[in-house]
């Protein structure tokens, strides 16, 4: 990892540190992880992390064949992985996913939710596309929600488990032209804050880290490479301390005081950003 992003993840704060690799292994080895969008960037370089922790990597995405490739590195090394193709948009293959994966391997001990869909529209280009709003809340909000509402049962009744929400700073820091994508983190976000207390006195915790800008495929189109932000792999870092250390939100130490600056002073917050808007037409 380049020195410059490891400097921006020490701006980030100490609870964005990589985990002991001790501790990691004694967080992972043996579980059972699934990991949703595993197909590339973030959910790829966390389950090949996880699997050298020791886990048994489930990885699902659209993508079987990507799934495949990946799941044959982690097994090259030793390691232990298990492909599952799924659209999360379609709620008979949630189900047949949630089905399929008990039957295989009985339990699943800790979800890592990170797949997502990215999209930067104005209100105005949305015109004659509402499908994709729909689609964006089926990847980000419902798919996920369906998929823990056939798993938790499993995890309450044993008294254990851990899921990890893998969102962003648009969910504190809404801003023009992503309003289908802040909308489905924020609700997703909002589902788990709503059950987190139902599933807590059953030994389930909940995760949510709120990642700034990470590099990836899926971010690629909307921001340059030079802006500052996390590597892949040094988010996948991020997500193996949560299960170390499960804390209950992460964020950057300066988005709480920001969101709350923006709240109180909504009106302002919004005639700024219409005005960054003007000024770059």
């Amino acid at each position: 990892m380049s020195v410059t992003h490891d400097i921006y993840r020490l701006v980030l704060g100490p609870s964005w540190s990589r985990a002991a690799p001790a501790r990691l292994e004694a967080a992972v080895d043996g579980r059972v992880v699934l990991v949703t969008g595993a197909s590339s960037g973030i959910g790829a370089r966390t389950a090949e992390l996880l699997a050298r922790a020791g886990a048994h990597v489930l990885l699902t995405a659209r993508r079987l064949d990507r799934l495949q490739e990946l799941a044959d590195r982690i097994t090259a090394t030793g390691g232990r992985a298990t492909p599952y193709g799924v659209d999360l948009t379609d709620p008979d293959a949630v189900d047949r996913l949630v089905a399929e994966v008990l039957a295989d391997h009985g339990r699943v001990d800790a979800v890592i939710s990170n797949a997502g869909k990215s999209i930067r529209r104005s209100l105005t280009a949305t015109e004659g596309r509402f499908h994709d709003v729909t689609r964006t809340d089926g990847v980000n909000y419902l798919g996920p929600a369906r998929l823990l509402s056939g798993l938790l049962p499993g995890m309450r009744a044993r008294g254990t488990g851990h899921i990890v929400n893998v969102s962003s700073l648009n969910v504190d820091l809404p801003v023009a032209h992503w309003a289908a994508y802040s909308a489905s983190k924020a609700a997703f976000e909002t589902w788990l804050r709503c059950v987190a207390p139902e599933i807590r006195r059953d030994g389930v915790v909940v995760t949510s880290i709120h990642f700034p800008l990470v590099h990836t495929p899926m971010s690629a189109p909307t921001y340059s490479p030079r802006l500052p932000g996390l590597t892949a792999e040094a988010a996948a870092e991020v997500i193996a301390r949560a299960l170390v250390h499960r804390p209950r939100l992460l964020v950057p130490w300066w988005v709480r005081p920001a969101a709350v600056l923006t709240t109180l002073a909504q009106g302002p917050y919004e005639a700024v950003q219409s005005q960054v808007l003007r000024w770059s037409r």
